[in-house]
């Protein structure tokens, strides 16, 4: 449907609707006839032409179109129209809160799957089906039915804005604002018992879609006139200026739109999420989250949170609560598995049966399957027989399938830039609905893309260990998808192939957005003082205003899960920040990826930026500071990186002198470097000793001195500390050895002579 269609529908309808909670017959058929009339483009009911008139004019206000004084505003009799129309419209937002806490809160994949695949399952499929939204399910309004009576008639598709990213936005008549709100919230607990939900609303006049928030009294509303006046006011300056445009007037119209309406729900939002009770709404409490008393002569759960209510004997005989036990049921659901017997035995109420259970693999697989991607479906799937491959049930399985094995990589990846484009961007309920769509396709499609180009099925034999009851060989799809949620990614990889999964993703997110033409960043030129990584190639020029940061932590299959989440939610956190450098030193727009190789749980004790601040960051000289590390990396410094560590291994660049020299660099810049000219020297590969050079030697550790025509191997100058005393400057130097030694054993060297086409069509068999 055209979205400005969708959206003077969903506005006509609250305003039709108007204050009541109850409609006749007659009245709710007229209104499902104006409904049909603007989708098919056909007269509406006369005696609501008016409303649907309102909405029109409304949008036919351009989007920069704004007075600059109150008494424009106040002139402008079409605007004054809509202002004294006292009909209010509804808005609601909400969604679920501290997800991870819900979902890392058990250290299974099944149950951590299965708890991922319940919050989708609510997210994408029950909400939206409040409204109509999807495939229908009777059990779903049945559920609405009983629990908020009436509301289902008020709801339709068209008044849903978005409800990706794990939260749902939209319009509502007024006189069920509350009820849906609360809905939305008892939905989330009724389902899973114990994750967090919020869900806000408020009611706003129609011209207040199109210009933000508006006093009752219109002469009061603070506007520009008082804005330019005030602008220094510290209060002020922080409410308008949010973008990056230094005109007073389009900060202000950057401020005043549709925006401006989301932004006080997410106040609310983050005020009721937070236990605090808005005073002039009759809503149920939320100080109290959802719990279950515990008892200590009671047998707990595998989780140690909540009494046990069953024993299961599944292929891990265990201990389950209620809470437990879904996570269980919906993970086999969502795995496609058919044993539930061990549920019904349990004979509890809640039977999710009826209910479609989203599966990221089987989105993946029919993402193969569409036409366009047919080649990227060979490329994967070789001659396997693509119904013969199961997801992994463990971690283990998917280790299995990295070289070495053993080894898994968590990557956790997010978009950047954001918050800025909304706020300068996004003005109108369509302009959300559109951005959101578009941040969903490509986040989707960039993981799939990423998945399908560098992983294969790969054939596990059970050992003694295995939880599969079947110990024969079996095909696994080796990976697992936890959650994509708007620009909000969480994988579990093999640790061979992650870094390249992780740029691939957040290549393809750009490229994806950039197709659209709706992101274009204006830039013709590739911006080289972002990269420290110089070949004789030429830098891509980043044309998309948006990115992904992306942490990837690579562990032993052993390591706890909760305690992986937290390591790369930091890795995350480090790239986010570096990106935010970038783009304020250089107007670097692109992706930024922090990793690191942890082989033992207990190589961090505390948080990584403390490991990397205290025990990676030296100043043996006292003239400059060395620091053992490089990360995080740009996507096109990661290329660099990647096609380094196969140099090193083409070259047969000894594994002991790499980690010789890695023990060295602490001793000292110079010592580091009089080492590392030895081993190379001594190399007895001519060619793969210039391909070092150029790979690494000129391609990371050019200094910064345009004369100088050596290298700094295996240093590379970070920064100048004191530009205002030339005779007491210090340079920062910082190498990229300390993660080249790390990668080493996962990174494959490339064979000469070989079909490319052949090799990538040949899944791993290992035993």
């Amino acid at each position: 449907m055209n979205e400005y269609i969708r959206t003077i529908t969903a506005l006509a309808w609250c305003l039709a609707w108007g204050k009541k909670h109850n409609l006749n017959h007659d009245e709710l058929s007229t209104l499902h006839q104006m409904r049909q009339g603007l989708q098919q483009g056909q007269d509406v009911p006369e005696s609501i032409k008016s409303v649907v008139q309102q909405a029109q004019h409304l949008y036919e206000i351009p989007k920069d179109c704004i007075p600059k004084t109150l008494n424009e505003l106040k002139e402008k009799e079409d605007y004054l129209k809509l202002w004294e129309d006292k009909t209010p419209i509804g808005l609601v937002y909400g969604g679920a809160t501290k997800i991870k806490q819900y979902i890392f809160e058990e250290f299974k994949l099944p149950d951590i799957r299965g708890a991922s695949a319940l919050l989708d399952r609510i997210n994408l499929v029950d909400l939206p089906a409040f409204f109509g939204e999807g495939k229908r399910s009777l059990s779903i309004e049945e559920w609405l039915d009983n629990n908020f009576p009436d509301l289902r008639k008020a709801l339709i598709p068209e008044l849903i804005i978005y409800y990706a990213g794990g939260s749902i936005l939209a319009f509502c008549p007024a006189a069920f604002v509350d009820d849906l709100a609360n809905a939305i919230e008892k939905r989330y607990t009724d389902e899973t018992l114990t994750a967090n939900s919020c869900a806000v609303g408020d009611t706003f006049k129609l011209l207040e879609f199109r210009f933000g928030l508006l006093q009752d009294k219109i002469e009061d509303t603070f506007w520009f006139d008082k804005y330019e006046k005030n602008q220094e006011n510290p209060i002020i300056k922080a409410y308008f200026d949010q973008s990056e445009v230094s005109d007073p007037f389009e900060r202000f119209k950057h401020r005043k739109n549709f925006n401006e309406l989301v932004g006080k729900l997410a106040n609310h939002f983050t005020q009721r999420r937070n236990g605090h009770n808005i005073s002039n709404t009759k809503r149920p409490s939320r100080c109290y989250p959802p719990m279950f008393e515990t008892h200590p002569y009671v047998q707990r759960d595998e989780s140690d949170r909540r009494s046990a209510i069953m024993s299961v004997e599944l292929a891990d005989s265990r201990f389950l609560s209620e809470p437990l036990a879904r996570k269980r049921l919906v993970g086999e659901i969502a795995k496609r598995e058919s044993s539930r017997t061990w549920y019904d035995k349990a004979n509890l109420e809640w039977k999710p049966f009826d209910i479609w259970i989203p599966s990221w693999v089987n989105k993946f697989e029919k993402f193969l399957k569409e036409e366009d991607n047919q080649q990227l479906a060979s490329k994967y799937y070789g001659d396997i027989n693509k119904k013969a491959v199961e997801e992994a049930a463990s971690l283990g399985e998917i280790a299995s399938a990295s070289n070495p094995s053993g080894f898994v990589a968590y990557i956790y990846a997010d978009g950047n830039n954001m918050g800025s484009y909304i706020r300068q961007k996004i003005k109108t309920p369509q302009d959300y609905r559109l951005f959101s769509k578009d941040i969903s396709n490509a986040t989707e499609k960039s993981v799939y893309k990423a998945l399908a180009k560098y992983l294969h099925p790969y054939q596990y034999t059970p050992d003694a260990k295995s939880s599969r009851i079947n110990k024969e060989p079996v095909w696994i799809h080796p990976f697992e998808i936890l959650t994509i949620g708007g620009d909000d990614v969480l994988l579990i990889v093999p640790a061979d192939k992650s870094l390249e999964i992780a740029k691939t993703i957040g290549d393809e997110f750009e490229e994806y957005l950039s197709r659209t033409g709706r992101y274009s960043l204006e830039q013709t030129a590739p911006n080289l003082f972002a990269h420290r990584y110089t070949t004789g190639n030429v830098p891509p020029v980043y044309k998309c205003l948006l990115s992904m940061s992306t942490g990837v932590l690579i562990t032993a299959q052993d390591t706890p899960i909760y305690y992986a989440d937290k390591l790369v939610n930091q890795l995350l956190k480090s790239a986010k920040k570096y990106a935010k450098e970038l783009k304020k030193d250089h107007k670097y727009y692109g992706g930024t990826v922090d990793f690191l190789v942890m082989k033992a749980v207990t190589m961090i004790s505390s948080n990584i930026k403390e490991f990397r601040e205290q025990g990676l960051i030296k100043n043996k000289d006292g003239q400059s500071k060395l620091k053992l590390y490089a990360s995080p990396y740009t996507l096109y410094e990661l290329g660099g990186l990647l096609e380094t560590t196969k140099a090193f291994k083409k070259a047969e660049f000894p594994r002991s002198q790499l980690y010789q020299i890695r023990s060295l660099l602490e001793r000292g810049k110079r010592t580091a470097i009089l080492n590392y000219r030895y081993f190379r020297i001594r190399l007895t590969n001519e060619a793969a000793k210039q391909e070092l050079k150029k790979q690494f030697e000129s391609a990371w550790c050019q200094p910064k001195e345009l004369s100088n025509n050596g290298n700094l191997a295996p240093w590379m100058s970070l920064q100048e500390t004191d530009s205002q005393d030339a005779n007491n400057s210090k340079m920062t130097y910082e190498t990229i050895w300390r993660e080249l030694v790390d990668l080493y054993p996962f990174i494959a060297e490339e064979a000469d002579n070989t079909d490319e086409s052949i090799q990538s069509t040949a899944p791993k068999v290992r035993q």
